[in-house]
């Protein structure tokens, strides 16, 4: 048997869109009643207080012999310690110029921060903690 070749199918005629009626206004849906709200009881106003710091960290603290050099012998709140090793690793330029976040360490502060010889200024907390009593 012979298959028969499938007719050829004729091209159909694309017919033009049809034109665009103007949409039909839309009428506002009807305005619903607001339900009736009870006024709100309005709360004083706070008072402006300024932030009390944690009393752990006011503390004075007594710095070991190694910390004493850089800060003082004198006992100082954990706060006034890191502030016045700030103090020292500016004044002599410790701080990497390359990756700021790390500490170059001297003699003095070698001995703080465990013989390292750059700490990074997050350990550096933690490595002179302790060092306080």
């Amino acid at each position: 048997m012979a298959k028969k070749a499938a007719p050829k199918k004729k091209a159909a005629k694309k017919k033009a869109a049809p034109k665009k009626k103007k949409a039909a206004k839309k009428k506002a849906a009807p305005k619903k009643k607001a339900a009736k709200k009870k006024a709100a009881k309005k709360k004083a106003p706070k008072k402006a207080t300024k932030r009390k710091p944690n009393p752990s960290f006011m503390r004075p603290l007594q710095p070991s012999g190694a910390l004493a050099a850089i800060v003082g012998g004198k006992p100082l709140p954990r706060t006034q310690v890191v502030k016045k090793i700030w103090e020292y690793i500016r004044r002599h330029g410790l701080q990497d110029t390359q990756n700021r976040r790390m500490i170059n360490a001297d003699e003095r502060l070698r001995a703080v921060f465990d013989g390292r010889k750059q700490v990074s200024m997050f350990d550096m907390t933690k490595l002179v903690n302790k060092h306080l009593s």
